[in-house]
């Protein structure tokens, strides 16, 4: 049986996978309601986001920009977005790396763009959450 450093059993990678996708699936939940409070009760902080060529880190719950869905529907006319695919690519006890693929779409219904990204999530409190994005979209 694998190990953690610390020499605990590891959780199955199934139980794992099975609780990130809950988290990822609330936070596009939040994101599509433009509910960044829901969008902030799935991450861990400090929150490190790595886009459009700029690191940002997000130290406390309540600074995730107020002005971002604005930003998306004046940019793009961007309506909403959806998963479609969330890979779980490494893990231990209390950290899993999923390679994720989600689109963009427009009030019309026509795609904006369809990115490719890298999200970690940490157990921590007994709760998984966000901690850091990479993502090859702005």
């Amino acid at each position: 049986m694998a190990t953690s450093i610390e020499g605990g059993a590891l959780p199955a990678p199934e139980t794992v996978l099975a609780e990130c996708l809950a988290t990822l699936q609330r936070f596009m939940d939040a994101l599509n309601a433009h509910d960044a409070a829901a969008m902030d009760a799935e991450m861990h902080f400090p929150h490190v986001r790595i886009a459009g060529g700029r690191v940002t880190v997000y130290d406390q719950p309540g600074r995730n920009p107020m002005d971002l869905f604005q930003k998306l529907k004046a940019e793009d006319d961007w309506r909403h977005s959806v998963w479609n695919e969330r890979r779980l690519v490494q893990r231990n006890g209390t950290k899993a790396h999923m390679a994720v693929t989600y689109t963009r779409f427009r009030s019309d219904g026509s795609t904006i763009g369809v990115y490719e990204s890298l999200y970690i999530l940490t157990l921590k409190n007994r709760r998984w959450g966000i901690q850091a994005r990479s993502s090859f979209g702005p």
